[in-house]
Order: structure tokens, then C-alpha cells, then sequence
């Protein structure tokens, strides 16, 4: 039934995905930047709405109300990262308008790309680091300023469940050098859609959200330890069989 409902998952995204960013393109010379990330988030919800009800994830939020509490200050959020699944969800589920960091090449893909090119994200040449860290930062602090909260992975790929790579500074470099807050999220997600794995195992992702930590008088160094330390030790909370 895994395989079968999997597949039945994969031929809706083949139709739903490139008739939804079509109807982007027409849509969005019309729309403001805000109306334009509503619009595509709609793409969002259906495929979480699916996902739940034809492949039996379901998803548990812990800790909304640290995000709440900061719905009116500059924030970056750095997360966990384990599969395809919270980059979907983040959008659909969270209750301000993101910002992604991602690699360029996801332009690249036909009608995805397309609609996500039409967007205010910030896109990275991940083989330049220093190029990259350059558009993070001056990006970065724009969108900030227009109101948005900035989306990045620490990890910069997706991990095996349980396991864990280096995080990288430029996410927290870029809240320390504005005074931002940074938000930290653990997940499990890749518990029921792993790396790169066709199969939608049913489970429950929990999403656990922790206290905003302030950036004030912290060096990019020291913040990316205190989020990195406090994401890692939630894991072994949210997913302890992983970490056996």
C-alpha cells in the first residue's frame, strides 16, 4: 500500500505541479509580491492535504507560539533539514511570509523553477562560497527589511535521519550583523519521506520550534553554536530511536 499510495502521490505532482505554476506565470503580473506567495502557497497546502490524507503523514507542531511572539521583528529561522517535505511545509503551515536561501539550479527545473524564479527568494551559486555568502548578506538584510523572515538550512543539504553535517555560519552571520532574532526548528520529517526515497511513509512529523535567541552582542560563530547545539539536542528528543 506504501508503494501504491507513493505512486498515486507522484502522478498528482506530475499533473497538479506544472498546471499550478502555469496558472502562476498567467497570475502573477497581476499580483503583488505578497499576493504572488500566497498564490503559490496554495500549491503548498494541497500537497500537505495529500500528503496527510492519501499517504498518511500527518504533522504536530510544538512551540508555534515562539513565532507568535516575534510575528513583528526581523527573524531568521535556521532548520533542520531531512527531506523534501518541510521545504513544502514551512510555507504552508508557518505564519509569515518566508524567504528561502536555495541553490540556483532549482530554477532550473521546468514549471517548479518557473514560478519559484517570479518570487523574492534569494538564490545562491553554492560552487562560489564567497560569491554565495555575499548574496546571503546583502539579500538577506533587504528582504529583512521588507518585512520578511529569512529561511535557511545550516546543514545546507538534506541529512540521513539521524546523522548530522557541519553547520554552516552564514545564517547566523546574517542575524548577528542586523540584530535579528533567530528562531531555531528541529524536525523528523525525514522519518516519513527520507532523502531522495520515492516511498511516503505514514508517521507523524513532529516540528518542534524553540525560543527565539537574540542576537545582540553575539558573533555569527557563537550564535550558529547555540542553535546548532539546541537543534541537535531536540532531535534526541523528537526522534530518539534515530539516534540510538
Amino acid at each position: 500500500m506504501v508503494f501504491i499510495r507513493s505512486t498515486l502521490f507522484t502522478l498528482f505532482l506530475l499533473v497538479f505541479t506544472p498546471v499550478w505554476s502555469v496558472l502562476c506565470m498567467l497570475a502573477f503580473p497581476f499580483l503583488s509580491p505578497e499576493n504572488r506567495y500566497s498564490f503559490i502557497g496554495l500549491w503548498n497546502k494541497v500537497v500537505i492535504w495529500l500528503l496527510w490524507h492519501l499517504c498518511g503523514i500527518h504533522y504536530e507542531i510544538r512551540g508555534i507560539e515562539h513565532m507568535r511572539a516575534a510575528l513583528n521583528q526581523p527573524v531568521v529561522i535556521l532548520s533542520k533539514h531531512q527531506s523534501a517535505y518541510e521545504t513544502i511545509a514551512y510555507i504552508a503551515l508557518l505564519p509569515k511570509q518566508l524567504c528561502f536561501v536555495f541553490k540556483r539550479e532549482l530554477l532550473w527545473i521546468p514549471f517548479f523553477g518557473w514560478a519559484l524564479a517570479l518570487l523574492k527568494m534569494i538564490h545562491i551559486n553554492r560552487a562560489n562560497k564567497q560569491t554565495a555568502a555575499l548574496s546571503v548578506a546583502s539579500q538577506g538584510r533587504k528582504r529583512l527589511s521588507e518585512g520578511k523572515w529569512i529561511m535557511l538550512f545550516p546543514e545546507g543539504t538534506r541529512t540521513p535521519r539521524g546523522s548530522t553535517k557541519p553547520y554552516r555560519k552564514g545564517g547566523a552571520r546574517l542575524a548577528s550583523a542586523t540584530g535579528a532574532l533567530v528562531i531555531p526548528i528541529a524536525h523528523n520529517a525525514g522519518s516519513c519521506w527520507p532523502k531522495n526515497s520515492f516511498l511516503k511513509n505514514p508517521g507523524t512529523v513532529i516540528f518542534s520550534i524553540g525560543p527565539a535567541i537574540t542576537s545582540e552582542g553575539k558573533s555569527g560563530e557563537e550564535l550558529q553554536q547555540e542553535v546548532e547545539g539546541w537543534i541537535e539536542n531536540e532531535m534526541r528528543v523528537i526522534d530518539p530511536s534515530a539516534y540510538k
